[in-house]
């Protein structure tokens, strides 16, 4: 379905070029819709890399700038600060490395690939050798023009990855529902795709989600576990479609498909993991021991309680509310799915339960919102609906910026109240998206029209 004749939105912007096609409309014999998409997806990508650009001119050393500039990224700062400069494996129990770095506090898939990007760049300079670094101080590292060459080699080798991951979710997206490729557009041309997709390794867990829509819609439901085991290695948030799979093979009484999909997540998900838990058990439960004492953090709705009620919140209350809450909404969730008039889609549901997750969760990374738009592009593919949520992402991109360059703190020293106003918008448009959601849970066309091909879509066809 072409998205001029689908889309108000779309529609209207068409008038600039002549209207929506005609009946008689042809197809351009090498334009075809994948090659569109995958061809705009470059093109936010590469304006994304441009976003960036005040940070790489200054070798990421202005403080402020990063901030003022809005073109902050964790992947420079944890080259040097988390031994990459030395090529140091992320879950060794080396005294000496553990005396130098902190652990890497991220699941090990991203341990991995930053470990893997930290080698293609050494690679790509030649191998330096290593001994003058490890007798010098860690903090003079950032210092050093070969290491600042190789940080910036650093960040540019995990953008050309961080390119091809988001090509290859486009592709698979367009491939969810064969007759309506159009609706990755949103994807392609996210405007938070442009501003987020560089500012952590949270890509990674993107392309595995695409990866389990497709295989599911493809009816793989052993594939379609392995990739959330594997996403779960790398995030931990696409281990929720799990919960998606468990409404949708409840509805059509197919629990083979779930049994099957949730063994290999788990196999595929300790797998992954093997290679740390065994070098480095200790170092490998830091990513656990982190979040589990983690307090009220920025973007969360815990901060905004914590700051405007002047009194601290500890870890221990966060964890308990948060969980408490957590598990409220997946059983809603799971009610809903049930009591739908018909079976959701994995995105759907996979949507409704991860923006629960992020809701209560005790921090909201920028970045985080890409956890959400591939699931949100499909949940809902309707451009006016697209854009009103990531408008308010956006805010919230901003404000988080400005709020850590200390640009928000009012001239008479009082809380940052804008900031506040910054998260509530930003929850009000995902609670936005999810009211759309549910309601077309419940109406007759949905979001929009239902074909026969579109529902088999929710229970596949086993293979």
């Amino acid at each position: 379905m072409r998205p001029a004749t689908a889309d108000p939105v779309v529609a209207s912007l068409s008038e600039g070029v002549g209207g929506p096609p005609g009946r008689r409309a042809g197809r351009h014999p090498w334009w075809t819709p994948v090659r569109v998409l995958l061809a705009l997806t470059a093109l936010t990508f590469a304006l994304g890399m441009v976003q960036k650009a005040g940070c790489v001119a200054d070798q990421w050393s202005d403080g402020e700038g990063r901030y003022t500039q809005m073109c902050y990224s964790d992947l420079p700062y944890l080259y040097t600060g988390r031994g990459f400069a030395e090529r140091e494996w992320p879950f060794t129990g080396d005294a000496q490395v553990r005396s130098r770095y902190t652990v890497m506090e991220y699941p090990v898939g991203i341990a991995y690939w930053a470990y893997g990007a930290a080698w293609a760049t050494h690679v790509l300079v030649g191998l330096p050798e290593l001994g003058d670094r490890y007798a010098g101080a860690v903090d003079a590292l950032w210092g050093r023009p070969d290491v600042q060459r190789e940080i910036g080699l650093y960040f540019a080798v995990n953008a050309v990855g961080f390119a091809v991951l988001a090509l290859l979710t486009t592709w698979l997206l367009a491939g969810v529902d064969r007759r309506r490729p159009w609706d990755a557009a949103a994807f392609a041309l996210s405007p938070a795709l442009l501003l987020t997709g560089l500012v952590n390794w949270d890509l990674l867990a993107v392309a595995m989600v695409a990866a389990a829509l497709f295989a599911w819609s493809r009816g793989r439901a052993g594939w379609t576990g392995v990739l959330i085991g594997l996403g779960a290695a790398t995030k931990l948030y696409p281990l929720f479609l799990l919960g998606g799979l468990l409404v949708i093979c409840w509805r059509a009484r197919r629990w083979r498909e779930f049994v099957v999909a949730a063994a290999a997540a788990a196999v595929a998900w300790l797998l992954a993991n093997a290679p740390a838990y065994l070098s480095g058990r200790d170092q490998w439960r830091v990513f656990w021991s982190f979040n589990a004492e983690r307090g009220p953090d920025l973007g969360s709705l815990w901060l905004v309680l914590q700051q405007a009620g002047d009194r601290a919140i500890s870890p221990g209350t966060v964890n308990t509310g948060s969980w408490i809450a957590f598990g409220a909404w997946c059983v809603a969730v799971l009610v809903l799915g049930l009591a739908a008039r018909r079976t959701p889609t994995l995105a759907e549901l996979g949507f409704l339960v991860v923006v629960g997750f992020l809701l209560v969760n005790k921090v909201y990374s920028p970045q985080y919102v890409l956890w959400l738009l591939p699931l949100a592009v499909l949940a809902r593919p309707r451009w006016r609906d697209q854009l009103v949520w990531q408008a308010s992402e956006i805010v919230y991109f901003a404000a988080v910026w400005w709020y850590l360059g200390g640009f928000l703190e009012p001239a008479a020293g009082d809380d940052a109240w804008f900031y506040w106003l910054a998260i509530l918008v930003r929850v009000a448009g995902q609670l936005f998206l999810v009211a759309l959601v549910v309601r077309s849970l419940f109406t007759p066309d949905g979001s929009r029209a239902r074909s026969g091909a579109h529902a088999a879509l929710a229970v596949p066809a086993a293979r």
